[in-house]
């Protein structure tokens, strides 16, 4: 194995450096434990999660495995907008459609979009899990002393090198480079996401060489080469999260996991008509509908709407209208089973010292 990949190992208290995306809303409690269980860094994504939901569900993680494991939050931006900075009429009616083809009336506009963000924080530490990773930003001096008083280990996530010195100079504990062919939304945080869109194999390498801490490299890594890649980049270690979705482990839905296979043919796009901000995902009759409409609400306005007919979407089996997020590397993506995802995984990284 890699030597170099020992030193996140140790950070994180894995036998292998292999951490499983973050997915958001198609975690699942399973899949993180299975992850951790098999060696490496589980992950639930806690976007949208009330307080009450994100002690659930590390209670839950907790009671299946007793390996470490990450959660992931959203920091703010700023630029968000609640329910008093806009009206949702205008956007709602240009998607009526779409509302109607599962049957919803139009929603009514919610108290809140999102959940208080500190309300969130204080969860989080209030569980304590071995880790916390965070997208959209640099935590503060005051997060980061937080989480350490805890023994909480926090990783950050760039899409340039300039967001991986910012972040490393913040006093992260490893950073994630993400390179545009990963799935989901772009966290970029220094600039437009459309300006900050760096492949994996020119990314990794300048981060690597521009930071003092761990590297985790994300996006296009489907298989033991992937790893092997990766490593051979410099990286300590590797994020994998679309061949992980893909799996039955995963909270995706048969339509989705199913909709991950088409990537071969039809291949994925960046695009903010799902939630207001870049995202890769599989495009479908939503996004095209929604593109073409011209009326795309800002974060988070518009992922709160989109999702009212997703949630639907989903239940009735509609992948056309479901949020499909997708990395490039979809098309190598086949196994079912997240044991067999990661061993193929595991493969990469090479014989440990002395085999």
């Amino acid at each position: 194995m890699n030597t170099k990949a020992g030193r996140l190992k140790e950070l994180l208290g894995v036998d292998d450096p292999i951490v499983l995306g973050p997915f958001g809303g198609v975690s699942s409690v399973g899949l993180t434990a299975a992850i951790s269980e098999s060696g490496g860094l589980g992950s639930h994504g806690l976007y949208g999660y009330q307080p009450e939901r994100i002690a659930q569900t590390i209670r839950e993680i907790r009671a299946e495995t007793d390996r470490p494991f990450a959660v992931n939050l959203w920091l703010p931006t700023g630029g968000e907008v609640t329910p008093s900075d806009i009206s949702l009429a205008p956007y709602s009616n240009a998607f009526a459609a779409l509302f109607a083809s599962v049957g919803l009336p139009l929603p009514e506009a919610p108290h809140s979009f999102l959940p208080d963000f500190q309300d969130q924080l204080d969860a989080v530490f209030e569980a304590s899990p071995a880790v916390l990773s965070l997208v959209y930003g640099v935590p503060s001096a005051s997060l980061l002393d937080a989480a350490r008083s805890r023994g909480i280990r926090v990783i950050g996530a760039a899409t340039t090198v300039d967001e991986a010195v910012a972040l490393d100079a913040s006093g992260v504990d490893a950073i994630v480079a993400t390179g545009f062919e990963a799935a989901g939304h772009r966290v970029s945080f220094l600039r437009a996401p459309e300006d900050s869109l760096v492949g994996i194999f020119a990314l990794v390498p300048q981060v690597v060489d521009a930071v003092s801490v761990p590297v985790i490299a994300a996006g296009g890594i489907a298989d033991r080469r992937g790893v092997a890649a990766a490593l051979a980049l410099g990286a300590d270690g590797v994020q994998v999260g679309t061949a992980f979705l893909r799996t039955r482990q995963s909270g995706a839905s048969d339509a989705y996991r199913q909709a991950i296979g088409t990537v071969g043919e039809v291949g994925t796009v960046l695009t903010r008509a799902m939630s207001g901000r870049l995202s890769r995902g599989i495009a479908n009759d939503a996004v095209t509908a929604i593109e073409a409409s011209d009326m795309i609400a800002p974060f988070p306005a518009q992922n709160w709407l989109t999702a009212q007919f997703r949630i639907e979407a989903a239940r009735l089996g509609r992948s056309e209208l479901m949020s499909l997020w997708a990395g490039q590397a979809a098309p190598l993506t086949s196994m079912q089973d997240a044991q067999g995802v990661y061993q193929e995984l595991r493969a990469g990284l090479g014989p440990e010292p002395g085999e």
